[in-house]
Order: structure tokens, then sequence, then C-alpha cells
């Protein structure tokens, strides 16, 4: 089955939060972005636009009582750039972690006008 959407893990935010998680949580997460990389439409269960954040997503992961977030953004066609994640205690997202995701999201966009 060919990927519907091609996943870049920008810098180490992805890979340092993703190598404090337990076994079990690192096999949901991976899972989880197969589910973003393969489906058409993608159950909201796991993947959210989240609304006033321009054009930030998460990828939603629960494992068991756990939840954790991870933010991404779109990029040029199908490609989705995933930056950092965090275990989610509130209802709503902390402000510093949606803070983070607009920090890394302009990151990246000023590494790739470097980059041209």
């Amino acid at each position: 089955m060919a990927k519907k959407r091609e996943l870049f893990f920008f810098k180490n935010y992805f890979r340092d939060f993703y190598a404090s998680q337990s076994e079990k949580v690192k096999k949901k997460i991976l899972w989880t972005l197969r589910v973003v990389e393969d489906l058409d439409q993608i159950p909201e269960l796991y993947f959210k636009h989240l609304t006033g954040t321009d054009g930030l997503y998460e990828i939603r992961v629960q494992v068991g009582s756990d939840i954790f977030r991870i933010f991404c953004f779109f990029d040029a066609g199908n490609l989705v750039v995933v930056g950092h994640g965090f275990a989610k205690k509130t209802q709503k997202t902390p402000q510093a972690e949606l803070d983070k995701a607009h920090k890394v999201k302009a990151e990246y966009h000023e590494s790739q006008r470097k980059s041209y």
C-alpha cells in the first residue's frame, strides 16, 4: 500500500520525546504514525487540526489512561513535519507547549529558506 503522507522528523524534538517513553507507549506511537502515513482520511481520534494555531495539528496517542500529543504541520504536498511531543495532563493544551510548537514551526521554515 502506498503511503498517503511522508513524515519528516525535524531536528531531535520528536526523537528526544520518543526516547523517554516506555516500550508500550513507543509501540502505540509508531502504530499511530503509520495511521497518519497510510490512511486517506485519518480519524480525528488520531490526528486533529488545532483551531486558531496557524496550521498546527496534533497526533493523538492514548495508552490506557495516559494521553500524549505530538505537534506537527504540513509542508509542500503531503509532507508532515513532526515536531515535539508531550504527555497531556489537563483538558486544555498548555500554552507553553503551543508556544514551543509555533517556535519549532518557525525554526523549520527558517531552515527551509536558508537551504534555497
